[in-house]
C-alpha cells in the first residue's frame, strides 16, 4: 500500500508528458519563432505578391454583350490570360506576333491609330494572341474611328419590307460610313483599354527592357509579360443567358444570375402640370419634344458621346428653360413634354419601352395625345449655320398628314429668323435618320420631324466611340483657368447650341398656340456652357453640388459617361433629371420634412409635382450649405424593353440586349521566366518535399531513442 502510495506520489509531482518536455529550452524558441512567422505571413501575405505584379489600375475592359442571336464584345478564360508583350506601333510590328515571334501567346500593346476593323480581324484570325491592351490615341484619329455599325438599330425602326422597303436597311442613306462593326465583333480574348498614359509607359518601359529582339534574335528570359482578368459569364444569346438565369431563380436557394437586361429611366416632364397616376383627357394634345441620353464605344463605361448623345441633350434642357421662362407659357393650347430617352443606342430600348407603355394605357399620355413630335438629334457640327430638318417621306404621302408636316417645317423656319441658325428640308428622298422618333411611327401616324447637323452620313467622325469628346465638338477653354472658372467660360460651342436651343423654344411656343412675339424667348449660352462642362468636363462641379440631394452627392465622379448600363438610374439619368428640376422649376417655401413628403400637405398638389430636398450652394466662407426645396413637374418612367416585361427574350419586335455579369476585372504585368527554368524549378520543389517528408518520416519514427532524456542518477537513488 506504502509502494502503491510512494508511486501515485511521484506521478503527481512529475510534469505531463508533452512533445515538448524533452527539450524544453530551445525548441521552445523555435515554436515561437515559427508562430511568429506565421502570424506575419498571414498579415502580410500579400506583400510577395506586391514585389512580383505591377497592377494596372486605369483600364477599361471590353465586356460581353447578348442580344437574341448574338454575343458580342471580349472575355478571358476563367483564370485570366496571359501572354508575353509585344508593342505594336506600326503594322510591320504584327509581323512579330503572327509569324516572327519565338514566344507565343502574346499580349499585343496596339497604338490607339492602328485599333481598326484590318488589323483585329489579323489578331482574332491567329492562336498566338491571347489577350490585347490598347493605348488611347493622342490626338484622335484623324482619318476618324467609329467602331459601331454603318447602319445603325438597323431593323427595329420604322423602314421594313412593309413599310417603306426602299429605306429599310439604310438602302438609301449610309448614315454612318466610317462604322467599322467592331463593337459587334465577338473576340475569344480579353481586349482592355489603358487610360492612363503613365502607366502606359511603364509597360512600354518593361517591354524595352526585356522583351525587345536584339542583333535579329529572340529576346532572352526573364520577359515582360501581362494577365488579363475578364471572365464572363453568359453565352451564346440572350434567349440562353436569360433562361439560364430563370431556372437558377426557379429552382435554386442562392441563384446565380449569369446575365441582365440593360435598363434605366427615361426622364420627362411637361411644360404645364399633369397628373403623372392618372390620365390626359383624349381631347387634350401635346407637342412631344425628345431626344437620347445614352451613348457607347468598345469599352464598358467608355461613352462620352459629345457629338452623338451631350449637344443634343443639353441644347434640349436649354430649350425647356428658355420656354418656360415665357410669361404666358401656362396659358398656352396645347401642352409640350419635353422627354429624355435612356438606352436609345441598344434598338431604341427606352423610346420602345414608352411606346409600349402608351399603347397599354400604363403612362399618363396615349399616343392620340400627341399633336407633333420634334426631336434633337447630333446638333454640334454644323456646316456654317445650317440645321437640317428630316421628315419621313411615306407619312408625307398621307394627305392628312401632309399639311401638319408642311404647317410644323413653315414653323421652325420662321422660328429661325434672326438666329445665326438656318433650317432647311433634307428632301422628299431622304429617309429619317436613325432616331427615337422611328418608334412612335411604328405605332401611329404622327407629324414629326428631326433636327440634325448632317443632310445624309454623319458629320460626326467618331460615332460610338472613346474619342467622341469635348474636343470633338469643339469645347475648348484659355489656358490657366481654375475648375470654377471653367464651370462659367462660356464658349463658342456653348453659343452655337444656346441659338440652335432658341430655334426650338420659339418654335414649340408657336406649335403650342402660342400668338405673342417670340424675340423675349431666348436660351441662355450661361447655362449651356455649365451644362457642357458638367456632362462632359467634370460632374463633380459647384453647380452640380448643389442641384442634387444629399443622398446622391456619391453619383459625381470625375469623368462623365452615358452608358445606360444594368444599374439604374445611372449618374447622367439622375442628373438630367435634377438639372431639368433646376431650369424648369420652381423654388417653394417649404421645410425638409414638408418637401420629403409632400403628401402630408394638402396644399402641395402632389398628384401633379414632384418635390426635391436639394443641397443648395455653400454659403460664403463656409463648408456649410444652403438647402431647399424645388418643385418641378420633372418623372422618371422605366426605360427596360418590353421585351423582358413579355419574357420573349428572341423577340425581333423590341431590343433584346442584355449584359453577361463577371467576377473580376483586372489588368497587371510582370516577369516571366522560361518553360525550362519553370520545369526545373518544379522539379526541384517536389524532391525537396518529398525529401522533407521521407526525413519527417523517420525522425518520427525514431523519436522515442532521439528525444529520450538519459535518466537522473539522482532521481533513482532517492526513489
Amino acid at each position: 500500500e506504502g509502494g502503491a502510495g510512494g508511486r501515485r506520489e511521484m506521478e503527481a509531482a512529475a510534469p505531463a508528458r508533452s512533445c515538448w518536455a524533452p527539450f524544453p529550452a530551445w525548441w521552445g524558441l523555435l515554436r515561437g519563432l515559427l508562430l511568429a512567422v506565421l502570424a506575419a505571413g498571414s498579415c502580410h501575405g500579400n506583400s510577395v505578391e506586391r514585389k512580383i505584379y505591377i497592377p494596372l489600375n486605369k483600364t477599361a475592359p471590353c465586356v460581353r454583350l447578348l442580344n437574341a442571336t448574338h454575343q458580342i464584345g471580349c472575355q478571358s478564360s476563367i483564370s485570366g490570360d496571359t501572354g508575353v508583350i509585344h508593342v505594336v506601333e506600326k503594322e510591320e510590328d504584327l509581323q512579330w506576333v503572327l509569324a516572327d515571334g519565338p514566344h507565343p501567346p502574346y499580349m499585343v500593346l496596339l497604338d490607339g491609330n492602328l485599333f481598326t476593323r484590318s488589323v483585329m480581324l489579323q489578331l482574332k484570325g491567329t492562336s498566338r494572341v491571347s489577350g490585347l491592351a490598347v493605348a488611347v490615341a493622342k490626338p484622335s484619329p484623324p482619318q476618324g474611328f467609329s467602331p459601331g455599325l454603318q447602319c445603325p438599330n438597323d431593323g427595329f425602326g420604322v423602314y421594313s419590307k412593309d413599310y417603306g422597303p426602299q429605306f429599310a436597311h439604310c438602302n438609301r442613306t449610309l448614315w454612318n460610313p466610317l462604322g467599322s462593326g467592331l463593337s459587334y465583333e465577338d473576340f475569344a480574348f480579353p481586349i482592355f483599354l489603358l487610360e492612363d498614359a503613365n502607366e502606359t509607359q511603364v509597360i512600354k518601359q518593361c517591354y524595352q527592357d526585356h522583351n525587345v529582339p536584339r542583333g535579329g534574335a529572340g529576346p532572352q528570359y526573364p520577359l515582360c509579360a501581362m494577365q488579363l482578368f475578364s471572365h464572363m459569364h453568359a453565352v451564346t444569346s440572350t434567349v440562353t443567358c436569360m433562361r439560364r438565369s430563370s431556372l437558377q431563380s426557379t429552382f435554386s436557394i442562392n441563384p446565380e444570375v449569369v446575365c441582365d437586361p440593360l435598363l434605366d429611366y427615361n426622364v420627362w416632364s411637361t411644360l404645364q402640370p399633369i397628373n403623372s397616376s392618372g390620365k390626359v383627357d383624349p381631347e387634350k394634345e401635346v407637342i412631344m419634344v425628345a431626344t437620347r441620353i445614352d451613348s457607347h464605344s468598345f469599352f464598358w463605361n467608355i461613352a462620352p458621346g459629345a457629338e452623338s448623345a451631350v449637344s443634343s441633350f443639353v441644347t434640349h434642357l436649354a430649350a425647356a428653360e428658355a420656354l418656360h421662362k415665357a410669361s404666358d407659357a401656362h396659358l398656352l393650347q396645347r401642352n409640350v413634354m419635353f422627354t429624355f430617352f435612356q438606352g436609345e443606342t441598344f434598338d431604341y430600348i427606352g423610346s420602345s419601352r414608352m411606346v409600349y407603355d402608351m399603347e397599354k394605357e400604363k403612362f399618363p399620355l396615349r399616343l392620340s395625345n400627341i399633336h407633333s413630335f420634334v426631336e434633337l438629334n447630333q446638333v454640334a457640327l454644323r456646316n456654317g449655320s445650317v440645321l437640317w430638318m428630316h421628315t419621313d417621306p411615306i407619312s408625307r404621302m398621307n394627305q392628312t398628314i401632309e399639311p401638319q408636316i408642311k404647317n410644323l417645317l413653315d414653323i421652325l423656319s420662321n422660328s429661325s429668323r434672326g438666329a445665326n441658325v438656318t433650317l432647311q428640308e433634307a428632301g422628299y428622298s431622304q429617309p429619317l435618320p436613325p432616331s427615337s422618333f422611328q418608334r412612335f411611327l411604328r405605332a401611329r401616324s404622327i407629324p414629326g420631324v428631326v433636327l440634325t447637323d448632317h443632310r445624309s452620313a454623319f458629320h460626326n467622325r467618331y460615332y460610338q466611340s472613346m474619342y467622341d469628346t469635348p474636343e470633338a465638338i469643339g469645347v475648348q477653354y484659355p489656358q490657366g483657368l481654375s475648375p470654377e472658372e471653367t464651370l462659367e467660360y462660356v464658349t463658342d460651342t456653348a453659343k452655337a447650341l444656346a441659338e440652335v436651343a432658341t430655334v426650338v423654344a420659339r418654335a414649340l411656343y408657336q406649335l403650342a398656340g402660342g400668338a405673342s412675339d417670340t424675340s423675349a424667348i431666348q436660351a441662355d449660352p450661361h447655362t449651356v456652357t455649365r451644362m457642357l462642362y458638367g456632362f462632359l468636363i467634370k460632374m463633380n462641379n459647384s453647380w452640380f453640388q448643389s442641384i442634387i440631394k444629399p443622398d446622391l452627392k456619391g453619383i459625381l465622379g470625375d469623368v462623365p459617361q452615358h452608358y445606360v448600363a444594368v444599374s439604374s438610374p445611372v449618374n447622367t439619368t439622375y442628373l438630367v433629371q435634377y438639372v431639368l428640376a433646376n431650369l424648369t422649376g420652381s423654388v417653394v417655401n417649404l421645410t425638409k420634412e414638408e418637401c420629403l413628403n409632400p403628401e402630408k400637405s394638402p396644399s402641395t398638389e402632389k398628384e401633379l409635382y414632384d418635390y426635391s430636398w436639394v443641397q443648395g450652394s455653400l454659403e460664403p466662407n463656409s463648408t456649410s450649405r444652403v438647402p431647399f426645396c424645388v418643385r418641378s413637374t420633372v418623372h422618371l418612367s422605366k426605360a427596360l424593353s418590353p421585351a423582358f416585361e413579355l419574357r420573349q427574350w428572341g423577340s425581333t419586335e423590341y431590343s433584346t440586349w442584355t449584359e453577361s455579369r463577371w467576377k473580376e476585372i483586372r489588368a497587371r504585368i510582370f516577369l516571366v521566366a522560361s518553360k525550362e527554368l519553370e520545369i526545373i524549378t518544379l522539379v526541384v520543389g517536389i524532391v525537396i518535399l518529398l525529401f522533407s517528408l521521407l526525413a519527417t518520416y523517420f525522425i518520427n519514427a525514431k523519436a522515442d531513442v532521439l528525444f529520450s532524456s538519459p535518466r537522473d542518477p539522482a532521481g533513482a537513488v532517492a526513489y
